[in-house]
């Protein structure tokens, strides 16, 4: 007889065992007269069996064979030493590297050297046909597709983070091995309980920039492991990625911006003086939305910060400092981002470029990226929408004219440019910031 038995059901493990074996991560079940223990901790309770000499009884696992697979890629060396700290840390962790430096080769190194059934776990539409397209051309077999209206289950399987959560308490025995891509949207609170559900022992998460400004990124960490592997665009720029630089423009509000800046920026600082809100945290900025819901003033203050926001945001200035980028970069392919979508539409209409924002169809963005791709576009005007997910077609100027302060949404801005070139031309970055803003604080943080 073994010492404990294991199985899966509904996103859990069931392990009937000796009560006096108090085994980590479980706790009683009444009702089936067993233990429990979430899936996610199916490599924990191996693990601290085997160390203990107990024998068990593995039931946990139902997954298809997956057929033999290779890829024709060679990594690079600093791929290779991202897959072996991997290796390395159990076959879980999180894998942090610049936008263009071949993250998805290494999964696809994954699954080939573990040859066992793998779920991909996506943010995006664009990026879960990306990854199937490179799955099939790569190891010539069917992948299946959970999202984009499609859903099949083969050995090797895409799935939006969406599908993934409404179907893991039911998959969750089917896999290996978890690869999953911008794993930082892991830590929202519904994605969770994709981790929690699925046994698969092995897990990677990657990722441009790990951290998250909440602290979810630890929830990630218990999760899929710890971060095993970093490396910064700066200790690849010039041989694996393009090298590059930042230049930063400050710009001057118009008199009568200023005056709009000023007036609506003394309506929030004085509900702050009077009210005990410091705004030096996300809470504090979440306490003063909770409170606008009963407290007209509250309310006041917090419409009055966004009008500041948009002042500074889509000053004239800025607009005329974009016109001058344009006229240096002819012959350059040139990526503007905003923070706000009326800002790009007001900057397609002015210098006539292709602009994709929310509200632009699939079938419209992708026919804009590829003629951004084949040359017949040189410049595109976008929002938050191709920051990530998106296969962005190669450019060299990024023109960064409003954005919020987060170190991961520059660094993917930045990555946009960072893929080399034929003709190793350096990438360049500008950051249009107006001067004497709360902007220039926002700056800073996201450097």
């Amino acid at each position: 007889m073994p010492d404990a038995t294991l199985a899966f059901e509904d996103g859990t493990l069931r392990v009937e065992a000796d009560p006096a074996l108090d085994l980590p991560h479980t706790e009683a079940d009444a009702r089936s007269k067993t233990r429990r223990a979430p899936a996610f901790r199916y490599a924990a309770l191996r693990e601290h069996l085997d160390e203990r000499g107990l024998s068990y009884e593995d039931r946990v696992l139902d997954a298809p064979d997956l057929p033999d697979v290779a890829s024709s890629y060679e990594l690079r060396a600093y791929q290779r030493d991202a897959l072996s700290a991997w290796e390395e840390a159990g076959r879980r962790g999180v894998l942090e590297l610049p936008t263009g430096s071949g993250k998805t080769v290494i999964g696809l190194k994954a699954i080939e050297d573990l040859q066992v059934a793998t779920l991909v776990v996506v943010p995006t539409i664009d990026l879960l046909e990306q990854w199937r397209r490179e799955l099939e051309a790569e190891f010539g077999i069917p992948v299946g597709q959970l999202g984009g209206g499609e859903q099949t289950v083969e050995p090797l399987t895409v799935s939006t983070y969406d599908s993934a959560y409404l179907r893991a308490d039911e998959l969750g025995d089917r896999f290996g091995l978890a690869v999953f891509d911008e794993v930082h949207h892991l830590g929202g609170e519904g994605y969770r309980d994709i981790a929690r559900l699925l046994a698969a022992p092995a897990r990677m998460g990657l990722t441009a920039t790990f951290e998250r400004p909440d602290g979810a990124h630890e929830v990630v960490a218990d999760l899929v492991g710890e971060k095993a592997y970093a490396i910064d665009p700066d200790d690849l720029a010039g041989e694996h990625l393009a090298p590059y630089d930042i230049k930063r423009l400050e710009v001057e509000l118009t008199a009568e911006e200023r005056e709009r800046y000023e007036a609506a920026n003394e309506v929030f600082t004085n509900y702050l003086a009077s009210s005990n809100i410091r705004m030096q945290s996300g809470s504090d900025y979440q306490e003063l939305v909770k409170r606008s819901g009963s407290d007209p003033r509250a309310r006041e203050a917090l419409l009055a910060k966004q009008r500041a926001r948009e002042v500074m945001m889509n000053s004239d200035a800025k607009v005329d400092a974009l016109e001058g980028i344009l006229a240096d970069h002819r012959g350059d392919r040139v990526i503007v981002f905003t923070a706000h979508n009326d800002l790009v539409y007001r900057l397609s209409e002015r210098f006539l470029l292709p602009a994709i924002t929310h509200q632009t169809g699939t079938a419209e963005r992708r026919e804009i990226l590829e003629r951004f791709r084949e040359g017949t576009y040189s410049r595109v005007v976008t929002s938050n929408v191709l920051d990530e997910g998106v296969d962005v077609p190669d450019a060299n100027v990024a023109v960064v004219l409003s954005g919020s302060g987060s170190e991961r949404e520059f660094t993917q801005r930045l990555g946009r440019i960072l893929r080399p070139t034929d003709d190793d031309r350096p990438a360049l970055l500008y950051e249009v910031v107006t001067a004497e803003t709360a902007e220039e604080r926002v700056a800073e943080r996201r450097r």
